[in-house]
């Protein structure tokens, strides 16, 4: 089989998938599909091809690098008649106060919920079990003080969600003229909650 003869199938990985698709996973479903066996650096080649493939502006799609993965996007010119179709849609957009919790786990991770609220200056249990049933963020484990609390950090569904390939590409704080003590004031007190965190997501070494 042509190494090309594989670019339909890649193609239809990277559309198909709920999330950006790895490198490695393609290469497992080309082998166990076609029987074959495949190089990461030929299937680089051909993503490569795909990626120039969509350039032109005549496609309103690009393929693009997330959170170590592909996934193909809307081009920024697209972004108006997008922005129209999202108006239509009823899902529920993320809180201030929700927006603010994510936002200090963001810069602050690993973070537990005490130091979130610390700097909130309001309970946040609402906003992190939010968070955490949208899967942008994640459990990375528990700190080794007092009670060892669970420590959260953001997620490769946050990068997606984003348009992010690394943290390093998260705004820098200087960027945000915010005055700090305007963090927290404008959110209103939120309900307490339990948090439902699944325990058996904390890793291994942090037990």
């Amino acid at each position: 089989m042509e190494l090309n003869q594989f670019i339909p199938a890649i193609e239809s990985l990277i559309f198909t998938a709920p999330q950006a698709i790895k490198l490695e996973e393609i290469k497992y479903c080309l082998e166990n599909t076609y029987s074959t066996s495949i190089e990461l650096g030929q299937i680089e080649e051909l993503v490569e091809i795909i990626r120039k493939r969509y350039e032109p502006e005549t496609y309103g799609m690009e393929l693009r690098e997330l959170a170590g993965g592909l996934q193909f996007m809307s081009k920024p010119a697209q972004f108006n008649v997008i922005a129209e179709f999202i108006k239509l849609s009823n899902k529920k957009k993320l809180t201030r106060a929700s927006m603010e919790s994510l936002a200090i786990i963001a810069y602050k991770q690993p973070i537990s919920k005490s130091e979130v609220e610390q700097i909130r200056g309001v309970n946040s249990d609402h906003s992190i079990q939010k968070l955490l049933e949208k899967e942008l963020i994640e459990i990375k484990g528990r700190s080794e003080g007092p009670g060892r609390p669970i420590l959260f950090g953001t997620s490769a569904r946050f990068m997606e969600y984003f348009g992010l390939n690394s943290l390093e590409d998260l705004p820098k704080m200087k960027d945000f003229a915010l005055p700090s003590s305007e963090v927290g004031e404008p959110a209103p007190l939120e309900e307490s909650v339990e948090i439902v965190a699944d325990e058996s997501q904390i890793p291994a070494n942090h037990e």
